[in-house]
């Protein structure tokens, strides 16, 4: 039986769903590239035909969404399908931000439907009149996929509502999940039918394909390959209640580049990724990245823009400066407060009116002097929802123009019907000011295109007989809860769910003097012009890029099931360690160090009981009773927890307090290093971590004898997150002049005396070895976290010193496939341990008298 998420991915999508038509042939097809993970397009005629060259050396672009930009209607009289180019669609516009040699190509759906028997003639014209290749969901999939999942469960949660009850949004069905997934791998089957994955750059838009980049990963491990949300992103607390959360999160996570228009929605699904996931996240040169399996997938915050010469050229119509001077005749001597949305509950409409009806009642002066005219957009959707909204509308419309209007009057001029481009544009040249009152809203580009047609055009101006220099004025009320509202900073931005301060800002923008009036129009218009669209396309597209650069450096193998699949990306030089090779190694050399670190190595972090078990003390006693090894735990415990937990090993040696502490055996006494024996800081530090503690629920202060480590594994993981980082500021501050250092590991901020490292623990080792005549010609090194990059880094360089004749062989070994300054790693700590064994079986255990040394630290570091 299927898992309940659809693990396995073939068999969700297969059967009658996917039973799509093929693309034309006359496609470039490349179907064999390095880096491919697996064939899952289910064709097995993956030739790579003389039509990859058709394209030339152009620069190729793949943009991906629901809808491609064409309109569609079918010919009266011949009854063939006519299509022609959507010039309002952002999807054609952001071609402007690409160079004129570049090609792009679009995949995505009709918005009619095609009829079966005409699919392949009209994919074959789309493709080659305007480069588009469409997808033709079958109408049963289209239906659960578009009006289904996205509309009724996704774009409700992303708005923040939940379905609480069934008359509040639908409740989660699976079979609705199945369609959307079932709807993204034809996209992507699409995508792979025409893509070059070495050259080219795919863009995919918008929530409805969330999971689409992991079927391109899967394919096509080191594909170029960005995401940008158009809508929201929902807080944790709204987003977690989604069954499929995780599946989501790591579709978007097979992105290369994941772009968002504030940073309050990247903040969301960075929050997300964080306590769902467990994925860190870190600013690298100014860039936000996420570190994924090796992979960093960068972070990209950027509001989309609007076409400038398109909004011009529509100003420009001889029909828009006719409706211009109609409306001012219509509604001379009256201030015009405009506002154009679309019908559905998240516009708020309804909100605005009441804002309009509280403006006229505490204010009775501006009767017969301020109207409100709100053009409705059609619906997208004819849910109940929807129709409530309307019905309310009109009720609050008839009860405000009966209670304050008059036979010459009417407060509210409400336009429920299409209105085409020229006209609305002359309602934006006319309004004294725009209001946008949405709830939620991903951008809303109505404030950007009043700006630019309030500062109209050279031609508009003559026709208006209006003189091109005079003083241009706007005004706008947005809501904080849309996309636009941070970039533009000269509004009077409001919460659109009080009422009464609504109509406190729509009064102050309605008798702001004329100067300031002009000077936020001003600074509107400088930031409009020039984050137009071609600038949000170029802008990402460069980002896009930059994030790439590095593909053909990495070995990229994928791991994981189905949704949960993901590529492995690392260095070319770091590999899975042999059991086999390392013990080759092992029998043929004569001289052995073993360096191990314990917590995530030889202990898991999620085991309970942190003591050993009784397998690894059995192997480890094995590997010291070889008189050709020396074997040594580093670790950054207490040297007490470690001689009560290895007291049964006593040929053992014991690195405690990453290396402050120094034991050779059970026999010889514990060394101290003598680098920084002033340890007054404690005296400093202990105060400022209590003080975090007391602040943080869920942390606590692990005391060594040589430091002391703030935990805050427990705590919430963005607030541990933030106390961990404000912490590591405060105690850095405050032990500027001390012999101590400061450092943040994985869900812990730690305090230890300066100079002392695992890396010189292991140096420590080694250099005693070669100094006693005991040259060692093979050395073993595993460890999870950052203190082990030390030892790797100093083995490394011991290692490479004159000093010896010959360089031992290494294996600088990390748990967990990520990046490293190892050259091996090892899956996890079952892994160390099968290893472990396997050098154990291989070794030649006799008893001996352990070597007498005595280290003086002071001497030998």
């Amino acid at each position: 039986m299927a898992s309940r998420s659809f693990a396995n991915l073939l068999d969700l999508v297969g059967g009658g769903l996917l039973d799509d038509p093929r693309t034309p042939r006359a496609l470039p097809r490349v179907m064999t590239v390095p880096g491919i993970i697996s064939d899952i397009d289910g064709h097995g005629d993956n030739d790579a035909d003389s039509d990859a060259s058709s394209s030339g050396c152009r620069e190729r672009k793949i943009i991906v969404a629901n809808m491609l930009p064409l309109q569609a209607k079918r010919d009266a009289e011949s009854a063939k399908w006519c299509f022609s180019l959507d010039e309002d669609s952002i999807l054609l516009q952001l071609k402007d931000g690409f160079s004129s040699d570049t090609e792009v190509i679009y995949v995505g759906s009709l918005k009619v439907e095609i009829d079966a028997s005409e699919q392949e003639e009209v994919a074959q014209k789309l493709l080659e009149d305007f480069n588009c290749v469409p997808t033709f969901l079958p109408h049963e999939l289209q239906k659960r996929f578009y009006l289904g999942f996205c509309k009724q469960q996704l774009w409700p949660l992303f708005h923040y509502m939940l379905p609480m009850c069934p008359d509040h949004g639908d409740r989660f069905d699976r079979m609705l999940w199945q369609a959307y997934v079932s709807a993204n791998k034809i996209f992507a089957d699409k995508v792979m039918e025409i893509i070059n994955p070495d050259d080219d750059f795919v863009w995919v838009h918008d929530y409805h394909l969330m999971v689409l980049p992991t079927f391109l990963r899967k394919r096509f491990s080191r594909v170029k390959l960005g995401f940008f949300l158009h809508s929201p992103f929902p807080s944790s607390e709204i987003y977690r209640t989604l069954p499929v959360r995780d599946e989501i999160l790591r579709g978007l996570l097979n992105s290369d580049l994941i772009g968002f228009h504030t940073f309050d929605y990247a903040r969301h699904f960075l929050s997300c990724c964080s306590r769902m996931l467990g994925l860190d996240y870190e600013s690298k040169r100014g860039h936000i990245g996420l570190d994924y399996f090796g992979r960093t997938v960068y972070i990209k915050i950027l509001p989309v823009g609007i076409h400038m010469g398109r909004l011009e050229s529509v100003l420009n119509l001889p029909s828009t400066s006719a409706k211009i001077k109609e409306i001012q005749e219509e509604f001379k001597g009256r201030k015009m407060i405009l506002g154009v949305d679309d019908m559905d509950i998240f516009k708020g409409i309804n909100l605005k009116l009441l804002a309009m009806e509280q403006l006229l009642q505490q204010n009775p002066d501006l009767l017969g002097k301020v109207i409100l005219v709100q053009i409705i957009n059609p619906a997208r959707g004819s849910g109940k929802d929807v129709q409530e909204a309307k019905k309310e509308t009109n009720l609050i419309t008839k009860r405000i123009n009966s209670t304050y209007g008059s036979r010459h009057y009417q407060p509210v001029v409400l336009i429920d019907r299409p209105v085409l481009r020229f006209e609305k544009s002359a309602y934006y040249a006319v309004a004294e000011c725009c209001i946008v009152n949405a709830v939620r809203d991903g951008m809303n580009l109505v404030p950007y295109k009043y700006v630019v047609c309030r500062q109209g055009t050279t031609r508009l101006d003559k026709t208006l007989g209006r003189k091109s220099d005079s003083p241009r004025t706007s005004m706008l009320v947005v809501s904080e809860f849309i996309g636009c509202s941070p970039s533009l900073s000269g509004a009077i931005r409001v919460n659109p769910w009080d009422v009464d301060a609504v109509a406190d800002a729509m009064y102050s923008a309605i008798t702001t003097c004329d100067s300031e009036k002009q000077l936020r129009h001003e600074k509107h218009y400088r930031y409009v012009s020039s984050h137009d669209v071609a600038y949000w396309a170029r802008s990402f597209m460069q980002d896009l890029e930059r994030a790439c650069v590095d593909h053909d450096t990495k070995r990229c193998w994928g791991i994981g099931l189905g949704l949960g699949f993901r590529v492995v990306s690392l260095s070319p030089g770091f590999r899975r360690l042999s059991i086999d090779h390392i013990v080759s190694a092992y029998k043929r050399t004569h001289r052995r160090a073993i360096f191990l670190d314990y917590d995530g190595t030889v202990v898991p972090h999620s085991s309970i009981n942190k003591t050993p078990s009784s397998e690894v003390i059995s192997v480890l006693n094995t590997l010291c009773n070889d008189a050709k090894n020396s074997v040594f735990i580093v670790s950054g415990r207490g040297r007490d927890s470690l001689s009560e937990w290895f007291a049964s090993c006593e040929r053992l040696g014991l690195a405690a307090e990453h290396g402050y502490f120094l034991r050779w055996n059970g026999d010889s006494e514990w060394e101290t290093s003598h680098l920084s024996a002033d340890l007054e800081w404690k005296n400093i530090v202990e105060p400022v971590m209590t003080s975090y503690t007391e602040a943080t629920d869920g942390s606590n202060i692990e005391t060594k004898e040589s430091g002391l480590v703030w935990h805050h594994q427990d705590a919430d993981p963005d607030f541990g997150s933030c106390q961990a980082k404000e912490l590591v500021d405060h105690l850095e501050s405050v032990l500027t002049n001390e012999p101590a250092v400061v450092t943040r590991g994985h869900h812990i901020v730690e305090v230890k005396p300066q100079g002392i490292s695992k890396g010189l623990a292991a140096e420590k080792v080694l250099s005693t070895l070669v100094d006693g005549g005991n040259l060692p010609d093979f050395v073993v090194c595993i460890g999870d976290d950052r203190s082990d990059e030390d030892m790797f880094e100093s083995i490394s360089r011991t290692v490479a010193c004159p000093r010896l004749p010959v360089a031992p062989e290494v294996f600088a070994c990390t748990v967990g496939s990520k990046p490293s300054k190892a050259k091996y790693y090892l899956d996890d700590t079952a892994d160390v341990i099968k290893l472990l064994k396997g050098l154990a079986a291989a070794s030649s255990p006799k008893p001996r008298h352990p070597p007498q040394f005595k280290v003086s630290f002071e001497s030998t570091v």
